[in-house]
């Protein structure tokens, strides 16, 4: 069988799933989500029940942009051949009116659609009795992708099936229907790459109390080594709420539009599930290990939302926040290992995170292509000159305290070589300065953090650091 070249026929598509690589209900709803939280939640409150008015809220509170969406390229390619060949092409869609004539539009596509309209929610029955009405019984082919689709293609002369579904076409060609599949799965690398697996490597921080109060002993390490999983494992659940909020941003980002979301790679609805999954197991983990870990990752995952939410669209207020985020690890790993986390320490942890936090947006601004502000965030290129000021200011901060808790009575005990201790800040002092400066010139990744594990030199001036700080110990 040959699809496209039934001109007599028309070829009705689905859109999500099928049209599209993704959904458009759960696109409006993340959209929304991230412009208008609460008008969106309470749009679902007061919907639910009731999914056309439902996807009416959203689509309204979304405004999303159809041109940036994800399309499945095969079932494009073949509604273009068949509008070439003369063929009527129409899109048939659970999904609201206004966003799928949006997109017809910006396809070409000059049939008219059909679509839940606010009262009626076209899916399944539905839309197989609206087909027939227009197009009479086996009067058109129908391409769908999932279970819910089975009543449409009962009164399709043939049916497209987008996915992996080998059940649903013997049933469909047992009750006599002419079935054609276009292959199409989602990789399980694609998932675990949402999930961000290299920045866990940032929960090394949790290790940070025990190593600065010289108590490096296996139980409190491995109590401490759960509790980094635990936050490991919060911070991929935050890594996708972040990356569905940000589908728009990213998918006008140079190289964020490749993250599996924006790309249409991973279903938003397996990111959904998984998030909620990893997200409890974490909260479990923690209040394992005791309440108060308990308390301070929830804390963690509280301010990680609000600043996914709107905190990162705020100028300076999103730095602040990154800086607190990390210092929180710190705090978690005190707690979670029973040692005290000095104010010396929380004191020098800040600053230096608030420098690699404008070390971030500096290099996003040198990279970016025009003067524009970043999508997603308030900083454009006139900013840059401030961002490196509160860098500097960080990077001198951080290096006063280090100074000044050399001759802290803490420091006495566990130093007794103050000259070498103050040694160590001449290579400590040496990585942050290469920070800002590869920040400024646009010379490094776009988080710092993942940079910094790869730059043979910075890692060899904090290697450097640690053995001066090893000497001064008197190891």
């Amino acid at each position: 069988m040959n699809t496209d070249e039934k001109r007599g026929k028309p070829l009705v598509l689905d859109v999500d799933g099928t049209f599209l690589k993704t959904d458009l209900l759960f696109e409006s709803f993340w959209a929304a989500l991230g412009r208008k939280p609460v008008a969106c939640l309470k749009a679902v409150l007061h919907s639910l029940g009731n999914r056309a008015a439902l996807k009416r809220e959203l689509a309204e509170l979304s405004s999303l942009r159809v041109e940036l969406l994800p399309v499945n390229e095969q079932v494009a390619e073949l509604a273009r051949r068949s509008r070439r060949r003369g063929r009527k092409v129409v899109l048939a869609s659970g999904s609201d009116k206004r966003l799928v004539q949006a997109l017809a539009q910006e396809h070409g596509i000059t049939e008219p659609v059909l679509a839940s309209d606010g009262k009626t929610n076209l899916t399944g029955r539905r839309k197989a009795e609206a087909l027939v009405r227009a197009f009479g019984e086996r009067g058109f082919d129908y391409a769908g992708d999932s279970v819910v689709d089975m009543p449409v293609w009962e009164h399709a002369e043939n049916a497209i099936i987008v996915g992996h579904l080998p059940k649903l076409a013997r049933r469909l060609a047992a009750k006599g229907v002419n079935v054609e599949e276009i292959r199409q799965t989602w990789n399980a690398r694609d998932l675990l790459r949402a999930l961000r697996p290299h920045q866990w490597v940032k929960n090394i921080l949790l290790f940070l109390p025990l190593i600065a109060a010289h108590q490096v002993h296996y139980a409190p390490m491995m109590i401490v080594f759960f509790a980094a999983l635990a936050f490991s494992l919060a911070a991929s659940t935050i890594y996708i709420v972040n990356d569905l909020l940000d589908l728009e941003a990213d998918r006008l980002h140079p190289t964020k539009k490749n993250r599996p979301f924006a790309a249409g790679k991973v279903p938003i609805k397996g990111g959904m599930l998984m998030a909620a999954g990893l997200g409890i197991y974490s909260l479990v983990l923690a209040a394992i290990i005791s309440p108060m870990m308990l308390g301070v990752l929830a804390l963690y995952m509280v301010l990680s939302l609000a600043y996914s939410l709107r905190l990162k669209r705020m100028r300076w207020i999103d730095i602040a926040m990154l800086a607190a985020l990390y210092t929180l690890r710190v705090v978690a790993g005190a707690v979670a290992a029973h040692v005290l986390a000095s104010g010396f320490l929380i004191a020098f942890i800040y600053p230096v995170f608030l420098t690699l936090g404008c070390v971030k947006r500096l290099t996003e601004l040198t990279l970016a292509k025009g003067d524009a502000r970043l999508p997603g965030r308030g900083y454009g290129r006139r900013d840059r000159g401030d961002l490196l000021n509160i860098a500097v200011i960080g990077m001198a901060g951080a290096l006063l305290v280090f100074f000044l808790y050399s001759f802290s009575d803490m420091a006495g005990i566990l130093y007794p070589s103050r000259w070498q201790l103050w040694l160590a800040m001449i290579p400590m002092g040496g990585w942050l300065f290469r920070m800002v400066l590869l920040g400024w010139k646009g010379k490094q990744d776009y988080d710092p953090i993942v940079f910094a594990l790869r730059d043979k030199y910075g890692l060899a001036l904090i290697a450097l650091t640690l053995a001066l700080m090893f000497l001064a110990a008197g190891h």
